[in-house]
């Protein structure tokens, strides 16, 4: 087939560039080439009113999905109170990436949620979250602060997607603190030395070619090896 079109969705932020000083659309171009590298063409999808309906009308377009990082997951979306250390809701972007979940479900799209993606996509099944780490583990390892990444080891599941891409242990670049509790419809595919899971894959029977979140940014890796899975789901 001809190279695939993937979809990242994107932040939604003021931002200074030039001149200006306003509301923007936002992506990290690690995701971008990331995507590239991996053979594949990326496209930035960013939140489109009506919710429903617009992600429908792209992700029929796309090849594959990447929800990408970023900001905490409303609580009220899996019904709960946010924790003190949880941060300003993003409501375009929940409804804009859990409508995109919608139809890459239906659709079966090859779809990988990074970090906040992660969230969104065990939110999306009726999962919930830790809304801060260190309350669980009690260290703030898996977020350095700042604009910098730690450093995390995770031990992955070798009988699963992930396990096949990247093999028995990874050291991964990480920056979050939240994580996934709850994520029914998916198998744990890997976990950190302190028990957080790290990553899951779809287990629901649907017949998705990838469909699977990390906790950990892979975009920052030298190691393109699910950027490059997803891609190859996306061909075949």
């Amino acid at each position: 087939m001809s190279t695939p079109v993937v979809g990242v969705s994107c932040y939604r932020e003021r931002a200074v560039h030039g001149i200006w000083d306003e509301v923007s659309d936002l992506l990290p171009t690690v995701y971008s080439d990331a995507v590239r590298r991996a053979g594949g063409v990326p496209v930035v999808l960013p939140p489109t009113a009506p919710y429903g309906p617009s992600a429908r009308a792209v992700v029929e377009r796309l090849d594959a999905l990447v929800v990408a990082g970023g900001a905490d997951v409303d609580p009220a979306a899996y019904r709960e109170e946010p924790h003190a250390r949880t941060g300003t809701p993003h409501p375009d972007r929940d409804s804009w990436e859990l409508a995109l979940l919608d139809a890459a479900v239906e659709l079966a799209k090859p779809t990988l949620g990074v970090c906040r993606g992660m969230q969104v996509m065990a939110v999306h099944a009726g999962g919930a979250l830790h809304q801060h780490v260190p309350d669980v583990v009690g260290h703030e390892g898996h977020d350095p602060g700042g604009d910098s990444y730690g450093s995390t080891l995770v031990t992955i599941d070798r009988a699963g997607t992930v396990g096949r891409l990247l093999g028995e242990r990874a050291v991964v670049p990480c920056h979050h603190h939240q994580a996934v509790r709850e994520h029914p419809g998916f198998t744990a595919a890997a976990w950190a030395e302190d028990g957080t899971l790290e990553a899951f894959e779809r287990t629901d029977g649907t017949g998705h070619p990838f469909f699977l979140g990390v906790q950990w940014h892979p975009e920052a890796s030298e190691d393109l090896g699910l950027f490059r899975g997803l891609v190859e789901a996306a061909r075949s």
